[in-house]
């Protein structure tokens, strides 16, 4: 008995000098061992699994679910997760776990593990949790489009994010957060020059303001 004591205090110190000593790296570009990294990933499936199993997922093929959820992703998400075409972001290549590319993703969740990630957000990952802004609905439009990307070349894609800028979209929530495509240069150049007049003619409604802001993310 006071050998397990005696190991129990020694574990214990030794955590408490690790960390009082800074001996364990916390930056972002420096790699977990590879069996951190299988333990971190077997606790994260598993507790994403527990809590998704019994969540009823609606119709995923609806076109106008889908649609919405284009607009979304394309306005939300694609610096983290990227689309066809792109090219890696800055997001998505600094990000430590590196979030996953949807559209070339070999595994990928059940669209009910899909949703309550996008929900709740993931710990230490840069995932945020959507739901503060967004309704289940809202969310469920996102899962849906997620499951088409893999199945759409860099020409759909394209037109379909040609489709959301000319309409403008219809993403419009309280938290500020929000991305835009990079491949949309020239839209980020014009919203640059007419910032003055956009501030003008929004009188500072904040419904209508998005900052670009990440914690992980998308």
């Amino acid at each position: 008995m006071k050998a397990i004591v005696f190991l129990v205090l020694s574990g214990l110190i030794a955590a408490g000098g690790v960390a009082w000593f800074g001996i364990y790296n916390v930056a972002a570009n420096d790699k977990h061992f590879s069996v951190t990294s299988q333990l971190l990933e077997f606790v994260r499936e598993r507790s994403i699994s527990v809590r998704s199993d019994n969540i009823v997922v609606p119709d995923l093929e609806d076109k106008k679910l889908i649609k919405q959820g284009a607009e979304f992703y394309i306005q939300m998400c694609t610096e983290c997760h990227l689309a066809p075409g792109m090219e890696q972001t800055e997001f998505n290549a600094g990000l430590y776990p590196q979030p996953p590319a949807f559209f070339n993703q070999i595994e990928k969740h059940k669209p009910s593990a899909q949703f309550w990630v996008i929900k709740n957000g993931l710990k230490m990952t840069g995932m945020p949790a959507w739901s503060p802004s967004h309704t289940d609905d809202q969310i469920w439009a996102m899962v849906a489009f997620i499951n088409q990307l893999d199945s759409l070349s860099v020409d759909e894609y394209k037109k379909i994010a040609q489709e959301v800028k000319e309409s403008g979209g219809d993403h419009h929530h309280g938290s500020g957060h929000g991305h835009s495509d990079t491949n949309d240069s020239d839209h980020h150049h014009e919203t640059s020059d007419n910032s003055e007049s956009s501030s003008e003619h929004h009188g500072g409604d904040e419904e209508h303001t998005h900052t670009h802001t990440h914690t992980h993310a998308h």
